[in-house]
């Protein structure tokens, strides 16, 4: 049996301020003997201000793929694995450095993989590079993958890590209500709906466990979900958050859990890659 952990949490531009609640979550999620921990998009200088119009000023800080903020984390995760997003500063392309919207997975041995963003919402694709493809990665509880917030809308974006081998997926999120339907209540709001929908199907068409952690509380124009939560291979939620900051931990027994769901019905081995069209 492991424990794994989706966080909702607010973070913002002052990085030295995301080191110590980064710390702070992780010493919390240690104490409730977490081995994996997912935090969301942006746990390292946050995240945009404004979709509607966004532009420079609204951008987070640039952070280096193994710069000393990364750094800091592998010494704070210890012996947890620890997935979290960021700005990633990429090459230099004579009008500036590109930049992507990535994720890393690590623990107190260094990096066990990273991902950048491919699928980008109308909001931001014009300031950060698209990503061009999904791997997974070997880990000490087995393979996993990771994708980032709007990744999560397109099915063969999980599919893709899936049939990699992967077992568990984080999706690390900075995911906002309703920009253009403004709802009274955020349980009645458009993308908190999807936002648990695509949780849900994402993990039961793979049969896998998900891990789905996002950004909390207000920031800018925008007011983000938390809605942090664990979700089996089956669909059924194990653990979650709801709107406040928080931890959804759930005790798995992940082989146990994978072949209960797979024992009958094997999606994966049931596919028929000749019959798709690409």
């Amino acid at each position: 049996m492991v424990r794994l952990a989706a966080a909702a949490a607010h973070f913002t531009r002052d990085v030295g301020f995301d080191l110590d609640r980064i710390k702070v979550i992780v010493s919390h999620a240690r104490d409730a003997g977490v081995s994996l921990l997912a935090l969301p998009d942006g746990a390292l200088g946050g995240y945009l201000t404004d979709l509607r119009h966004p532009d420079e000023t609204c951008l987070p800080p640039l952070l280096e793929p193994n710069g000393d903020e990364v750094r800091s984390v592998i010494d704070i995760a210890g012996d947890m694995v620890v997935c979290l997003g960021y700005s990633e500063r990429g090459p230099d392309r004579g009008d500036g450095p590109v930049r992507y919207d990535a994720a890393v997975c690590l623990s107190g041995d260094g990096i066990l993989g990273r991902h950048r963003q491919v699928h980008l919402p109308a909001g931001i694709a014009t300031l950060f590079e698209a990503g061009d493809g999904f791997a997974a990665f070997d880990t000490p509880l087995g393979r996993m993958g990771l994708l980032i917030d709007h990744d999560k809308t397109f099915p063969e974006a999980a599919r893709s890590l899936a049939t990699d081998g992967a077992t568990v997926i984080a999706c690390l999120s900075a995911w906002p209500t309703s920009l253009t339907h403004r709802a009274p209540r955020m349980a009645q709001d458009r993308q908190a709906r999807l936002f648990d929908l695509y949780d849900q199907a994402r993990a039961a068409e793979n049969q896998i466990v998900w891990l789905s952690a996002n950004q909390s509380g207000r920031y800018g124009a925008l007011h983000f979900l938390g809605r942090a939560k664990v979700v089996g291979p089956g669909g059924e939620i194990l653990a979650r958050t709801w709107s406040k900051g928080g931890l959804a931990v759930a005790e798995v027994d992940l082989p146990g859990v994978l072949d209960a769901a797979r024992a009958v019905l094997h999606h994966l081995a049931e596919r028929r890659p000749d019959a798709y069209r690409s």
